[in-house]
């Protein structure tokens, strides 16, 4: 799309609906692919030997389908040069990450990243001999004094996992690009309507779009939004592990979007509620929601944020393990399971300090994780309240 001026309710709908992909019709259709036929020997060839982008070639190399929404993806992103999509948030990190680290490097990784990724970070990574540091997310221009001549590589995450830290990440990539260092960023929580990773100058933009992409549930994938520069190499490094998203799971994705700022609304209106409510309670000590000064980094929220969504923490005044699941087990409109995203609410017990290394959290009791949904808010703070009683009487 030409006019990067558009608001972000018109980028959704009409983001990626190339006419030559479309065929006419609203969607595009899901071409699903292996082998590509040729007319004759000397097409085969020719094919071999030009780029494939947006090319048939062999279906690894992906369809219309696929296109489409990486099209879409990267739109989201003003000043982006390309997406890549695969078949996990955990695989977009990823490829994110070996696109730009080798044997002996060393990646700066945030001590409130996602659980999955710290694993990559200390599991894979490390066989391959790139060892990894984990830093403060509250650091700001000081990782400057991290950078050493071994770092090749930053991560951020912007909220936090689970404790909701808001980074600075201006800062942060000015220090990476004065050393000539990458900076990757899970950008899942925000994603590219509340947070434009590639305009305030980070270099990969990582999406779970298992969540509020496809915002149903029921798709796994991922997407690497990369800034000019950074796409050829990132593309070549997926090609070389095999990645390639299907093209049902791209066509489901590609309906989410089309909704995805009308939800991120509700998302953030019904949270944000819900966050209110639960601060006036007494079995509550803490409400971890970036748009809340209470919060680490909200200044930081205000400055660079144009919206929340729907995933926020809270920690509860005492208790213990068995109150906390006294509290959860007695919700009737939240489900307890991992992910988030989708239109259904969710709450998670989450314990922060199993994980951290670089800060310790110092709270007050157990913490709770909501993911609040497209249900009616009012029944959402009914639901728990009758949690809260249950937690208060298993003290």
């Amino acid at each position: 799309m030409k006019d990067h001026d558009i608001g972000d309710e018109t980028r959704v709908v009409e983001a990626g609906r190339r006419k030559e992909w479309t065929g006419g019709i609203v969607n595009t259709p899901v071409w699903r692919a292996s082998t590509i036929l040729y007319d004759s020997v000397a097409d085969l060839r020719a094919a071999a030997g030009r780029d494939t982008h947006h090319r048939l070639f062999y279906g690894r190399r992906g369809t219309p389908t696929q296109w489409s929404l990486a099209d879409a993806l990267t739109d989201l992103e003003p000043g982006a040069e390309g997406t890549f999509l695969y078949p996990s948030g955990v695989a977009a990190v990823a490829a994110a990450l070996l696109s730009v680290l080798s044997p002996g490097d060393e990646l700066l990784l945030v001590d409130s990243a996602y659980d999955p990724t710290r694993s990559m970070a200390n599991g894979l990574l490390k066989r391959l001999g790139i060892t990894t540091r984990f830093y403060d997310p509250l650091i700001g221009a000081d990782i400057a004094d991290l950078i050493g001549d071994r770092t090749k590589a930053i991560f951020l995450e912007s909220p936090g996992s689970l404790t909701f830290e808001v980074q600075d990440v201006p800062a942060i990539v000015a220090a990476a690009k004065a050393r000539g260092i990458a900076t990757i960023l899970d950008n899942t929580w925000a994603t590219p309507l509340n947070f434009r990773a590639i305009g305030l100058g980070v270099d990969l933009s990582v999406l779970a779009c298992t969540k509020y992409i496809v915002g149903h549930s029921d798709v796994m994938l991922g997407s690497v939004t990369a800034a000019p520069g950074r796409f050829a190499k990132l593309r070549e490094t997926s090609f070389q592990l095999g990645q390639v998203a299907s093209p049902d799971d791209c066509w489901l994705a590609s309906r989410g979007l089309r909704t995805l700022a009308v939800r991120l609304k509700q998302h953030e209106s019904s949270a944000l509620k819900i966050a209110r409510w639960l601060e006036t309670r007494p079995e509550v000590d803490r409400v971890l929601h970036p748009a809340h000064p209470a919060c680490p980094g909200h200044a930081l929220f205000v400055r660079d944020f144009a919206g929340s969504t729907g995933l926020f923490s809270f920690v509860l005044n005492g208790g213990d393990e068995a109150s906390r699941a006294a509290l959860i087990d007695g919700l009737d409109h939240f489900g307890i399971g991992y992910s988030w995203g989708g239109f259904e609410s969710l709450a998670l017990p989450v314990d922060p300090q199993r994980y951290r290394t670089a800060t310790t959290p110092d709270f007050a009791g157990p913490m709770v994780r909501l993911q609040i949904g497209l249900e009616d808010p009012d029944d959402l703070i009914a639901d728990l309240a009758r949690g809260l009683d249950h937690f208060a009487a298993a003290l």
